[in-house]
């Protein structure tokens, strides 16, 4: 290799190009606020226990916490783009964080491509109501791949001030409408009954918190951005637990300001009675704001699913990087831009293979919404609680071998377990209701869970075959790279 070819090569992503507000921003879009609280809490509250969901929220809060406590300290000692998959290396050992490793591809990838279903139906809902359009979803899907594409392939903080724009926006008009239902004190006059325990207990809760917790997927992507965040340390820790509670406080308050609008008794059939859920916010914008309102939140639902399109798509492409820099996948992944130092073979890869698999729905002519999203988002909602129960035994491991001063016992011994249970039994409920939360059939369903342990097995075979031909580097997997 000539001396110009070596200085174009490099393996390093942009440094202290993210501060604290920015990854924050990344982290909520992966949320996608304005999607849960129009799309899927909706259908949560229908499903699951009704008038009960603002506890459930509060519940789930409790449990992110917890895992974030044992997981945020970790952070301050390892700081790696590889995220789940590097905790689960140092933690577990390197078999198995090649599991994880392919797990989190799974998840990320089926999360990003599952939204171009979204994206491209309301777009074209959009586009067909308000100017006349008539575009099939899938155009406007890829439309939206080809900025993405452009957006990811480039410096992280364009993607990131791009983010910021949209999140603002989500926040800001459900917060109005959330004012206005208090303003006129609802149905009945403001209450509590969401907090009451028979409410709470009422319905079906374990599918209601499945809803809850597919809300707040996209959390755990701050250590992701920890080679590129400014002082990661602090920052990490920080935004981990900036957004948890800022993302949780803004859905139970949200979604109880929801059901005082439509009355904790009437909530559940004004739902039903609806022959889109998730048109259920507007309809309540309609009621108690006004029309200009409404079209502002449809416009935004677009920008929230664009926006976690975005997000995910830099996720997947710090993943294929992190994989391949550490030799798990072919090293061509591990290479960084000259120029923006971004991702951008990892980011390549993940848009072709969204482009394949979008391809392959449109060839079956399959429901943008009821199947490629439905399906691939609730895939990747497993693989991310699957790998927060590894980082939660990884956390515990590292610790028990690495005892830490600057860590209290209750962080990262008490913390992690406790956490890492209640994910398994979540894990478990999801799977055992996958039929429910995706709408297909039960050969279907299960074929898709199926995915989770031959990926899993396929990354560990990875990593064996790592330790076999250079051993020196399967023990560095998943190692600070400051």
């Amino acid at each position: 290799m000539s001396a110009a070819t070596e200085t174009q090569t490099s393996t390093e992503l942009r440094k202290e190009a993210l501060g604290l507000g920015f990854i924050v921003f990344f982290v909520i879009s992966a949320a996608g606020p304005l999607v849960a609280i129009a799309g899927g809490l909706p259908i949560g509250i229908m499903l699951g226990n009704g008038a009960g969901t603002p506890a459930l929220l509060v519940a789930t809060v409790i449990i992110l916490l917890m895992f974030a406590a044992g997981y945020t300290a970790m952070a301050r000692h390892i700081t790696n783009a590889g995220g789940f998959y590097a905790f689960t290396a140092r933690g577990l050992g390197g078999t198995a964080g090649g599991a994880a490793a392919l797990l989190a591809l799974l998840g990320y990838n089926t999360m990003q491509i599952g939204l171009y279903g979204m994206f491209g139906a309301v777009t074209s809902g959009f586009l067909g109501m308000h100017f006349g359009i008539h575009a099939p979803w899938w155009a406007c899907a890829v439309v939206a791949m080809g900025s993405i594409a452009v957006l990811g392939y480039r410096q992280i903080d364009l993607s990131a001030k791009v983010l910021s724009l949209l999140v603002m926006g989500e926040y800001v008009v459900v917060l109005i409408l959330d004012i206005a239902i208090l303003k006129a004190g609802g149905v009945h006059g403001l209450d509590a009954v969401s907090f009451e325990p028979h409410v709470f207990l009422s319905g079906s809760p374990a599918i209601g918190f499945l809803f809850c917790f597919a809300s707040f997927i996209g959390f755990e992507a701050t250590t992701i951005y920890s080679e590129e965040a400014k002082n990661p340390k602090r920052t990490v820790p920080l935004a981990t637990y900036i957004s948890v509670l800022l993302i949780g406080a803004f859905y139970a308050f949200s979604v109880w300001c929801m059901i005082v609008g439509a009355g904790s008794a009437e909530t559940v059939k004004a739902i039903a009675a609806l022959s889109d859920p998730t048109t259920f916010l507007y309809s309540l914008s309609s009621r108690y704001a006004n029309a200009t309102l409404t079209d502002a939140m449809s416009v935004l639902f677009i920008t929230s699913v664009y926006a976690g399109l975005l997000a995910f798509h830099n996720s997947a492409s710090r993943y294929f990087y992190a994989t391949g820099r550490e030799g798990i996948l072919p090293g061509r992944l591990g290479r960084t831009h000259p120029v923006h130092s971004s991702p951008h073979v990892g980011s390549v890869v993940q848009t072709v293979l969204a482009a394949v698999v979008v391809a392959v729905f449109i060839a079956f002519n399959a429901d943008p919404v009821l199947t490629l999203f439905s399906w691939l988002t609730n895939v990747a909602t497993l693989c991310i609680i699957a790998l927060m129960a590894m980082s939660s035994a990884a956390v515990f491991a590292f610790f028990k071998r690495h005892p830490s001063n600057e860590e209290g016992r209750l962080r990262v011994r008490v913390l992690p377990v406790l956490s890492g249970i209640a994910l398994l039994v979540v894990l478990v409920l999801a799977i055992a209701n996958f039929p429910v939360l995706t709408g297909a059939g039960h050969l279907i369903a299960y074929s898709l869970t199926g995915l989770l342990p031959l990926f899993a097995i396929a990354g560990a075979l990875a990593a064996s075959r790592l330790r076999r031909r250079n051993p020196r580097a399967f023990e560095r997997l998943g190692c600070s790279k400051l």
